[in-house]
């Protein structure tokens, strides 16, 4: 997965977080999928996003996970 598409991908996830806040849970799942990817890959996992998926999650009151 090339860098510059996971910039857009995540550009556009907090352009619609901004603009749609409505749909905050799909929003937050389609962040943990993209944190999920990168860690599966290898790839190091920027903290700034654990943090806003952890905020997200908590915002909702989703369980936390066992990591």
């Amino acid at each position: 997965m090339p860098f510059e598409s996971l910039k857009a991908r995540m550009g556009m996830l907090l352009e619609q977080m901004v603009h749609q806040p409505e749909d905050m849970h799909e929003l937050q799942e389609t962040l943990r999928e993209e944190l999920a990817e990168l860690q599966a890959s290898g790839l190091p996992v920027p903290s700034d996003l654990v943090k806003l998926e952890q905020s997200l999650k908590d915002r909702l009151n989703l369980p936390k996970s066992d990591k």
